[in-house]
């Protein structure tokens, strides 16, 4: 059956702060938004969706967030966004120019003992039983917001997928030198695409490839883990050693 990715309304609300963090606040055109940072060490902070204004939990590498609906609910449908900006070159003259950049994500569906048991990317868009589906591959990273998308309907993930990790990679062989505010997000999207938390991917160089976050269940619920472990690598594939390094 078709998965109905519709979204409601709801948004994330501010949630009770840790010792330690931070809270920005601001306006976008779709309303008011706040950005919590947490401290280096909080253990598992909360990412909670509900109605009115709303918080997002801005991880550093290596945190996690627990990932519910406020009242005890769990998030059932979620979207990871990759967004990134090519850097202008120099043409002739010294003036700027655009230049295309086409990065790739990918989601990897692991058992409790680590064995890939499905994978979903360019040439591959849906899992095998349809609860992991991207949304096609942006060639040039040109555009506002997220350039590349993979939905997650949380409830229908095979019950035998105990981690979902979500890479990305250069195919051409481009490296992360040619992009600036690079990030990946996750947003549920049944709450209008409320922003649950955000990671930079920070570290520009001559890699290609970087393993960005990953999903884990947690008792009837998911957290989600910032990893940022950069890598080379064409395809998904080449990166495997990396990725089963953070399981």
């Amino acid at each position: 059956m078709p998965i109905d990715y519709s979204a409601a309304t709801a948004r994330l609300t501010r949630a009770a702060l840790p010792s330690g963090a931070r809270r920005r606040t601001g306006t976008r055109s779709a309303g008011t938004f706040a950005t919590v940072t947490w401290p280096v060490s909080p253990g598992t902070a909360r990412a909670h969706s509900t109605n009115g204004e709303h918080d997002v939990v801005s991880l550093s590498k290596g945190q996690t967030v627990s990932l519910e609906k406020r009242g005890g609910g769990t998030l059932t449908r979620a979207r990871m966004g990759l967004g990134w900006d090519a850097i202008k070159k120099k043409g002739m003259f010294g003036k700027l120019k655009d230049q295309s950049v086409d990065l790739d994500a990918s989601a990897l569906l692991f058992d409790s003992s680590g064995r890939l048991v499905d994978q979903v990317w360019f040439q591959q868009l849906k899992s095998k039983d349809g609860s992991v589906q991207h949304t096609g591959d942006n060639l040039t990273g040109a555009g506002e917001g997220d350039d590349e998308s993979i939905l997650v309907d949380l409830q229908a993930v095979p019950a035998t997928v105990s981690q979902i990790v979500f890479v990305v990679n250069s195919f051409t062989g481009q490296n992360f030198s040619q992009i600036e505010n690079a990030f990946c997000r996750l947003v549920d999207t049944t709450a209008n695409d409320a922003e649950l938390a955000r990671y930079e991917l920070t570290g520009s160089g001559s890699h290609n490839s970087q393993v960005m976050a990953k999903l884990s269940r947690s008792g009837n619920g998911w957290t989600m883990t910032a990893i940022g472990a950069i890598a080379n690598g064409r395809t998904f594939k080449d990166l495997l050693p990396t990725v089963t390094q953070h399981l």
